[in-house]
């Protein structure tokens, strides 16, 4: 299995904070640092000291880091326009030499839109669909060729498609429940399929409607990552496990149920688990910044055992 170490910013953390954990994530042999696309902070926090720009982040750490893959876990369909974001991703896959990544989605959170003065449209699933389309399109249409686009919500004409990443195209990823579009949507576009923070006993299923999907138009559904992303608070003891629970605002017994939590056993156990529902990869969503060791403790104590 892959691990990677993916964090919500928008809680509050600086550049720096963020720079310190993807430093510690490649030092400790992570596969990836991947950061939420959010603007506002949720829930009773304040985010100070303010959000940060998920792509304009990656940016900045695709010259401060050697190793480790750099993505969003996802950016919104509402944040950018697809021909724009086709040349962010694909300049920090440059600066990066080959690392980046792109998860991408519909966006769900209203009041981050109205507190910025982004739209925010009922119906955005359309929009996915259509970006997708034209992002990869953009990346995959040959140098020196011309790419164009007319479809509902945007309109391409005669763009010369540029930059482009480093090997041709960056990995995508697309996420979610749905039963249908979304496994299709998967199918057709992506190089990884993420099922986050969905029940235990519905990983297998969810990964199977994407493998179905995949069937469907004649792809081989092993060319898929299936991946699964929980928060993540593990410790030596209970005490160190209440302790790191706590310290995040949440109640440890509910994380052991609904998230990857525990001791070493107990983690070891939920991801074995995991990777037999199909998953190959995992997102250990870190929410506390100021606890470096924690990740050490993680790829010390645990993840030897799932080799």
């Amino acid at each position: 299995m892959d691990f990677r170490i993916f964090v919500e910013p928008q809680q509050g953390a600086t550049y720096h904070d963020q720079l310190a954990m993807a430093r510690a994530s490649e030092k400790l042999g992570f596969d990836a640092f991947f950061r939420s696309d959010h603007y506002l902070a949720m829930g009773d926090g304040d985010g100070l000291p303010g959000p940060t720009d998920a792509w304009t982040t990656l940016a900045g750490l695709a010259r401060e880091t050697e190793r480790i893959k750099l993505g969003t876990l996802v950016s919104s369909v509402t944040y950018r326009y697809p021909g724009i974001l086709a040349i962010q991703v694909a300049q920090v896959d440059q600066m990066s030499n080959g690392r980046a990544e792109l998860g991408l989605g519909t966006g769900w959170f209203e009041a981050e839109h109205r507190a910025y003065g982004i739209p925010f449209p009922e119906k955005r699933f359309d929009l996915l669909e259509e970006q997708l389309v034209i992002v990869t399109g953009l990346w995959n249409t040959p140098t020196g060729e011309r790419f164009s686009f007319s479809g509902e919500h945007y309109s391409l004409q005669n763009s010369p498609a540029l930059p482009k990443p480093v090997s041709t195209t960056v990995p995508i990823i697309v996420g979610g429940g749905g039963p249908k579009r979304t496994p299709a949507l998967a199918a057709r576009y992506a190089s990884e399929f993420n099922y986050g923070f969905k029940a235990f006993d519905s990983v297998s299923s969810g990964f199977d409607r994407v493998r179905a999907a995949c069937v469907d138009i004649g792809r081989d559904p092993d060319e898929l990552v299936y991946s699964v992303a929980y928060t993540t608070v593990a410790g030596a003891t209970d005490a160190e496990v209440i302790r790191r629970a706590e310290a995040i605002g949440r109640d440890a017994t509910d994380l052991r149920e609904h998230g990857i939590a525990g001791t070493t056993a107990e983690l070891v156990d939920r991801l074995s688990m995991l990777r037999e529902a199909g998953a190959s990869r995992v997102y250990l969503q870190i929410m506390d910044f100021h606890d470096l060791d924690h990740l050490d403790f993680i790829a010390r104590e645990v993840l030897p055992q799932l080799d």
